[in-house]
């Protein structure tokens, strides 16, 4: 887990996969079978509402992107909020332990 931002208002943390995973898993059964790939995540918490919203698959991609445009232009604050606020309106979840 890395906090990419931390602010009044919004924290956002990038959750990455633990790639030590075995190449096989045993059942109880004594079967074998293969792991999921591994997938990364974005967990938005809004403060205010102590919700919090968890990107993962396709929103997770779209959520990098906007990240990499980030890093090439330098937004203000402002904007990183209220692409935030975007995100965070489709928080349901409340946050219990952070």
């Amino acid at each position: 887990m890395q906090m990419l931002y931390d602010s009044d208002t919004f924290v956002v943390l990038h959750m990455q996969p633990d790639l030590g995973l075995p190449e096989k898993i045993i059942l109880s059964d004594g079967t074998t079978e293969t792991p999921a790939l591994p997938r990364h995540g974005f967990e938005i918490v809004d403060k205010r509402s102590g919700k919090e919203v968890y990107l993962d698959g396709a929103w997770a991609e779209l959520f990098q992107r906007q990240i990499h445009a980030w890093q090439n232009e330098s937004p203000s604050e402002e904007e990183v909020e209220a692409t935030l606020e975007r995100y965070a309106s489709l928080a349901q979840n409340p946050v219990l332990i952070h």
